[in-house]
C-alpha cells in the first residue's frame, strides 16, 4: 500500500504560514536547497526546477501530489496551472469547478475516500501532501509519515499544521538533521 506523507514547513511554534496565509516567512538555507533538489526533487515545483538543474529529475518519493486550493493559489497568481507537472495532481476544492489545466484534476467530494483509492493502487512511490491544514485536518487519519521542516522562526500566530479535530498523533521519530541555517529536518512513521 502506498504511503501519504504530509511533507512541510513549520515554525517553531507550529504554523505553516503567516495569518493571511502567507508562506514565504522562513528563511532560504542553501544547504537545505541542494539536499531537497537530490532527495526531494519532486517537491519543488516544476517551473522552479530548472533554475535549480534538475528540470529532469526523477521523483524518489511521490508521484502524486495532493493539495487544498489556498495551497494551489499562489501558482495561479503567477500563471502556473500545473504546478508539479512531473506528478499527477489533484486540488481539493469546493470553489473551483472546473480545472484551470488538463493536467490538475479537482476534487471536490469525499477525499478521505480519494485518498484510500490512491493508496490503494499499486505502486512503490507515496503521495505528497502538500498543503493545507484544513486538508491536513481532514486527512489526519489517513497520514501515514511527516517529514517536517522546523524553521528556526517563531511566527507567534497563523496557519497551524493541521485545523479541525483535536486528537493525538503517535509518531515514531525515523531521522532527524540539522542544516546551516538552524532548519531541523525530521521524518516520523505514525504509530499504528
Amino acid at each position: 500500500m502506498r504511503k501519504l506523507v504530509y511533507y512541510i514547513a513549520v515554525s517553531i511554534d507550529g504554523f505553516i504560514a503567516a495569518p493571511d496565509g502567507d508562506g514565504d516567512v522562513y528563511p532560504i538555507s542553501e544547504e537545505f536547497t541542494a539536499y531537497a533538489a537530490a532527495e526531494y526533487p519532486e517537491t519543488l515545483p516544476t517551473h522552479v526546477r530548472p533554475m535549480l538543474g534538475i528540470e529532469n529529475a526523477a521523483n524518489v518519493h511521490f508521484d502524486t501530489v495532493v493539495m487544498g486550493r489556498n495551497t494551489y493559489e499562489p501558482a495561479l497568481r503567477i500563471d502556473v496551472t500545473s504546478p508539479y507537472a512531473h506528478m499527477r495532481q489533484y486540488v481539493v476544492s469546493r470553489s473551483l469547478k472546473e480545472s484551470p489545466d488538463p493536467a490538475v484534476e479537482i476534487v471536490s467530494g469525499d477525499m478521505v475516500a480519494k485518498i484510500r483509492e490512491l493508496k490503494a493502487e499499486d505502486g512503490d512511490l507515496g503521495i505528497y501532501l502538500c498543503g493545507g491544514a484544513d486538508l491536513a485536518g481532514q486527512l489526519r487519519d489517513e497520514i501515514d509519515e511527516l517529514h517536517v521542516k522546523t524553521y528556526p522562526v517563531v511566527l507567534g500566530a497563523g496557519i497551524p499544521m493541521f485545523s479541525e479535530k483535536y486528537g493525538a498523533m503517535n509518531l515514531e521519530l525515523m531521522s532527524s538533521r540539522a542544516f546551516d541555517n538552524g532548519l531541523i529536518f525530521t521524518t516520523y512513521a505514525r504509530k499504528r
